[in-house]
Formats: C-alpha cells, sequence, structure tokens
C-alpha cells in the first residue's frame, strides 16, 4: 500500500473508530489522522501476531477491520489519557 493511500486509511479508520466510540473525543482532523495511523499500524502488527493476516491492499475488508480495530484501542488509551490528566 503507497503511503498516501495508509494516511486515508489512517484518517478513516481513526473517524470510523471516534464514530463508533460514544462520548466525545477531543482533537480535531489532525489528531484523528494521527490516531488512526497508529490504531492501523497497531492493527496491523495485532492482526499478524494473532491471525497471521496484516494490513495488505488497500480495499481488502482485513485490512479496513483492522485498522479500524486499531483505532478503537488507540482512542481508548488516548481518551483515558486524556481524561486523567484532566482529572489530576
Amino acid at each position: 500500500m503507497s503511503f498516501i493511500g495508509f494516511l486515508l486509511l489512517g484518517l478513516i479508520a481513526g473517524a470510523i473508530a471516534k464514530a463508533i466510540l460514544p462520548g466525545t473525543q477531543g482533537g480535531g482532523w489532525f489528531v484523528t489522522l494521527l490516531l488512526g495511523v497508529v490504531g492501523a499500524v497497531l492493527g496491523g502488527w495485532l492482526g499478524s501476531l494473532l491471525f497471521g493476516v496484516g494490513i495488505g491492499d488497500f480495499f481488502q475488508l482485513s485490512s479496513w477491520l483492522l485498522a479500524i480495530a486499531g483505532s478503537i484501542i488507540v482512542l481508548l488509551i488516548y481518551g483515558a489519557v486524556v481524561n486523567r490528566r484532566h482529572t489530576a
């Protein structure tokens, strides 16, 4: 997958993850892009480690599912860190 395709996958996966999780997460489109790209990397790594399937082609369903799942994990961690800062 090309670098631009990977960024687009991360941006869309991050936006879908923000739409799936309840509540209001901070950050604009750039934070969504960063969380989505990190989530896609995490999802690809976990997918290859657990299932033997990583991030492949842009149009593969497994790539999208792994990227969205990784983005949800990263968004949950991000939300826990940001909320901890505001309450401390």
